[in-house]
C-alpha cells in the first residue's frame, strides 16, 4: 500500500489521484471515478470531491493507497 502525506485536513479523492500519479489528469481522474473505477474504504465512490482523510483505503486499477499527516 503506497501512503501519501498530506499537509491540510483531507485531499479530494480527484487530487489524491493525481497527486498519487495513478491518473496523469485531472480528466482522467473525472472518467475513472464517475465511471465507478475507485473505491473508498471498499466501496465504490463516484464522488470525485470526496474528501479523503487518513485512515481511508482508496483503491484504483489494483492499487491501494492511504493518506497520513506530513508531520505525523
Amino acid at each position: 500500500m503506497k501512503i501519501i502525506e498530506i499537509t491540510t485536513e483531507f485531499i479530494k479523492l480527484q487530487d489524491l489521484l493525481k497527486l498519487a500519479s495513478l491518473v496523469s489528469t485531472g480528466g482522467e481522474a473525472k472518467i475513472a471515478v464517475v465511471d465507478g473505477q475507485v473505491t473508498v474504504n471498499g466501496e465504490v465512490c463516484e464522488q470525485r470531491g470526496k474528501k479523503i482523510r487518513p485512515g481511508d483505503i482508496v483503491a484504483y486499477r489494483g492499487r491501494e493507497l492511504t493518506v497520513t499527516y506530513a508531520d505525523q
